[in-house]
């Protein structure tokens, strides 16, 4: 007996790979075993941050662009390409943006609307031992590590407050 762990699958070799949209229609842009996650974020697209921690402290990063949004700080990450797992998507806005090679550890349950279509969701992330410091690469002109009483001391975006408070109750 063969075990299936994504509902989507089939065992069927000629059978289309890909994820069902909440149709039943095979979306070939999704990855194989993340159709539950595809079926959850199928009529809005999903922009991933992490909560990097590292000795208590949460990593800000203030925007450089767009010009609406710099000088103000944000979880950093980016948006899920298609057929891109959030998880995956993390790892490479965190090393586009910052120069690192993260590990998400968590989801921070919940999620956070944006600009519509766009929701946010959030991971606990970790640094490997001996990963390099994280820079200003891309979108960011500085980063902060802040300890908790230091989270309200910079001017966070509106979109990233109620992430940043849920990250905030769940350090203790």
């Amino acid at each position: 007996m063969t075990e299936r762990t994504d509902p989507t699958a089939s065992t069927d070799p000629t059978a289309p790979t890909g994820a069902m949209d909440p149709s039943g229609a095979t979306d070939p842009t999704v990855e194989p075993g993340h159709a539950a996650e595809a079926r959850i974020i199928a009529d809005r697209r999903l922009v991933v941050a992490a909560a990097l921690l590292r000795d208590g402290h949460l990593l800000a990063a203030r925007r450089s662009a767009p010009p609406e949004l710099a000088g103000r700080w944000e979880l950093p990450g980016g948006k899920v390409e298609p057929g891109e797992a959030p998880e995956d998507a993390l790892v490479r806005e965190l090393r586009e943006e910052l120069g690192v090679d993260a590990e998400p550890v968590a989801r921070i349950p919940g999620e956070w609307p944006l600009k519509a279509p766009y929701v946010l969701w959030v991971w606990t992330v970790r640094l490997p031992d001996g990963s390099a410091e994280p820079k200003p690469l891309q979108d960011h002109d500085e980063l902060r590590w802040l300890t908790p009483e230091e989270i309200w001391d910079v001017d966070w975006l509106d979109q990233d407050v109620p992430a940043v408070r849920e990250v905030v109750a769940r350090l203790g």
